[in-house]
């Protein structure tokens, strides 16, 4: 099969790209910066350009929507742009799959959406959400992408299938993220700074596992349905810094400030449904998969001989983030 990835130089793109290589198809990769591996179609192309877009993706059977403002700290500061990227993007991507008769669109959507539902215990996917409680930009421009997609079903008649993903770790990770935020400032021998308690947690989901649910995502089965990606169990904020502190072998000092606005501070999310449809469940537990993690940013610092600060090793960083 010919698969379309936008954003597929991004972090979990690009483990979604390595998968579906694996899986012996032809990739397509629709970003601003190239791949990073040779063996796959580059198209550089932004979503929000639905000509270019319409002529990357032609002769492609499916096409993967990764491509957004998936920071949350990024979208707060840049809500317009976020908006526009989140929401326009996605419909772009609707459009260009609907003129070259793509079979199905798979979207990544996020757990944050749950921050509008109001009902307690563990919630799945039919969970209706009030939206004045949705809380970020970001949230409100999933959301919103959801709804886009649903109307081009209903209203054009093109497939989709909706992932919601929880919150991802693992090798290539952007560095502006809070586990490799975290891992640098306890390998630099500085305090790792918690925004609240700390009791904020999420059901961290690794990489390798998130991406082997877009295969599975592939199935007829999935088509026109809405699957959360969850991992297997809560970990705080407080559980990754101390993780860290254990895997670098004790001396992380750990400082907290106050909670930053529409954080969303976690939701108990059933991933029942894809399990019972797709067989998919996660399969590395985080302290593993935190392990795998800290050993591939080791190599990103050296350490300077006669000082002791750890700095970054820009080839090996200009290759993991192109």
């Amino acid at each position: 099969m010919k698969i379309a990835v936008t954003g597929g130089s991004g972090f979990i793109a690009s483990h979604v790209v390595d998968h579906l290589i694996a899986d012996r198809n032809e990739v397509v990769v629709i970003d601003n910066l190239p791949p990073h591996r040779g063996d796959v179609q580059f198209e550089a192309a932004d979503v929000l350009d639905l000509s270019a877009l319409i002529n990357a993706t032609r002769g492609c059977d499916y096409l993967f929507h990764l491509a957004a403002v998936s920071n949350v700290n990024h979208a707060h500061k840049n809500p317009v742009y976020t908006v526009d990227l989140n929401i326009k993007g996605t419909a772009n991507v609707l459009e260009a799959a609907r003129v070259n008769g793509i079979k199905r669109v798979l979207f990544a959507s996020t757990v944050w959406v749950y921050t509008g539902a109001r009902s307690s215990g563990s919630l799945t996917e039919e969970e209706p959400f009030h939206l004045p409680d949705t809380g970020h930009i970001y949230t409100s421009s999933k959301i919103a992408s959801e709804m886009i997609i649903h109307n081009y079903w209903q209203l054009y008649g093109q497939p989709f299938t909706i992932l919601r993903y929880g919150v991802p770790y693992g090798p290539r990770m952007r560095d502006e993220l809070v586990i490799p935020i975290f891992i640098r400032k306890g390998m630099q021998g500085e305090p790792i700074v918690i925004e609240g308690d700390g009791s904020q947690y999420r059901n961290y989901v690794y990489i390798d596992d998130l991406a082997r649910a877009h295969l599975l995502a592939l199935s007829g089965r999935a088509e026109n349905q809405v699957y959360n990606l969850e991992g297997r169990r809560r970990i705080t904020i407080k559980q990754i810094a101390e993780t860290i502190n254990e895997v670098l072998g004790g001396g992380v000092k750990i400082e907290y400030l106050a909670a930053r606005p529409g954080d969303y501070a976690g939701k108990e999310v059933s991933a029942q449904k894809i399990l019972r449809e797709l067989e998919w469940e996660p399969k590395i537990d985080f302290e593993e998969g935190m392990r795998r993690t800290i050993e591939w940013f080791r190599p990103l610092y050296q350490r300077v001989r006669g000082a002791g600060d750890l700095v970054l090793n820009e080839e090996r960083a200009q290759e993991s983030y192109a």
